[in-house]
């Protein structure tokens, strides 16, 4: 762990923290008009639909070369170069897109911004870098509220400049990652220290080399085969929730974002509030399998739930899902050195947005076959039921590995 004097270390948490609201923010503010800047260049119907999803698709494909890459970079020249320059690549990202005269010119900027999202690797390598592993799970589990507070502002901030035309949000977006530039220019210290680093190798850096990391032990295996389990189920919102709502229980745009706003705000609490106590006394392991059980008993009431009223009370178990991400970060850091944390993040971002690629496809698949007439499976929630099955196996990896992983670091 890098030594840091205490003051610069709550500065520079301070800053980690501002930095992930700002980005995200940025980001989330460009979600409600995108599309229609898409439709300013393809026009309405099917090719804007379908240039919408090659965007996405850009996006999840450079995160997923990416964040290797800029993980092992952080881990051979520091994670403060890293983190500034991304900062900075975002904001010309969104220039980029504000000024977009074609749509050529918006893929350039996906492809782009792909890149520089992907230095959320060095962030999660950075708080691993200034936190005692007994804190790591409280640490991401800042980060992890600041991510939900950013996509909780972000649409809403987006709808509103989005009224004064479809590329306000873009500059807007462009001066908020600006400014986490220039505040982490000033405040942010550097984490690595010189004899903690690593030569670049390309051979580590790529995706598949990343992948060599996560074979290594056994524990470092399954841990990571949870994290795949656990990014592939909750895609289950993004791939039919807004379908499925609409279908079961006539929701609109107003009732939908209502409740992801709520989701968010509760997501906030229980990442930045309950996950540090809740560690302290159960640990990580325990602490993990308690937001495994809860999520799949969340998720399988939603695919049951016969009105809007019960899907929306799911939520609530469903909320404590998020004590298993920042837990389960905190166990694989452990499995590796000072010098590794970069390649780890970036590795474990590549099975993310492996998971963010087949999963929108399975449950987009699983919903098309389980509504209307002749479908094959008779229940509009049997979307919802599979993914709490993939969480509970998730859980059940996680209690089998967990144990492991704990007690090779004498933390059990």
């Amino acid at each position: 762990m890098s030594i840091l004097h205490p003051k610069r270390r709550r500065a520079a948490i301070a800053f980690i923290f501002v930095t992930a609201v700002l980005d995200i923010l940025a980001m989330g503010l460009v979600i409600p008009v995108l599309p229609a800047l898409i439709e300013e260049f393809a026009g309405s119907g099917a090719s804007a639909g379908i240039w919408n999803g090659a965007f996405v698709a850009m996006w999840a494909g450079m995160q997923f070369l990416a964040s290797p890459v800029i993980g092992s970079l952080s881990d051979r020249y520091g994670r403060r170069p890293v983190i500034l320059i991304s900062c900075a690549g975002l904001s010309i990202d969104w220039l980029l897109m504000a000024l977009a005269p074609n749509l050529w010119w918006l893929a350039v900027g996906r492809l782009l911004g792909g890149v520089t999202s992907s230095s959320f690797t060095a962030i999660y390598a950075y708080m691993a870098d200034i936190t005692a592993p007994e804190d790591r799970a409280r640490a991401y589990g800042l980060i992890g509220a600041a991510f939900s507070g950013g996509f909780v502002l972000g649409p809403v901030v987006g709808g509103f400049l989005g009224e004064l035309g479809p590329r306000a949000p873009f500059w807007a977006a462009a001066v908020l990652s600006g400014a986490a530039f220039l505040y982490g220019l000033f405040v942010l210290p550097e984490s690595l220290a010189p004899e903690n680093r690593t030569a670049f190798s390309w051979r580590r850096a790529n995706p598949l080399g990343a992948m060599i990391l996560l074979r290594r032990h056994v524990e470092l295996t399954g841990l990571a085969a949870v994290n795949f389990l656990l990014y592939f189920s909750h895609h289950v919102f993004s791939a039919v929730f807004v379908l499925y709502a609409m279908h079961r229980y006539g929701w609109g745009p107003r009732e939908v974002g209502l409740l992801l706003a709520g989701v968010g705000a509760i997501d906030m609490v229980v990442q930045g509030l309950v996950v540090g106590p809740v560690t302290k006394r159960l640990g990580d392991r325990r602490t993990m399998l308690v937001g495994l059980g809860f999520g799949a008993v969340g998720i399988a009431m939603m695919g049951w739930a016969p009105t809007g009223w019960m899907f929306a009370l799911a939520m609530l178990p469903n909320s404590l899902w998020g004590l298993a991400m920042p837990t389960l970060q905190a166990l694989m850091t452990r499995q590796v050195g000072d010098d590794e944390q970069g390649q780890l993040q970036g590795a474990n971002n590549s099975v993310a947005s492996i998971a963010g690629v087949m999963s929108p496809l399975f449950f987009g698949w699983i919903y098309s076959v389980s509504i209307g007439q002749g479908a094959w499976i008779p229940h509009p929630g049997m979307a919802f039921f599979m993914a709490a099955v993939v969480l509970a196996l998730a859980g059940v990896v996680g209690w089998r590995v967990g144990r492991k992983a704990e007690l090779s670091h004498g933390t059990g």
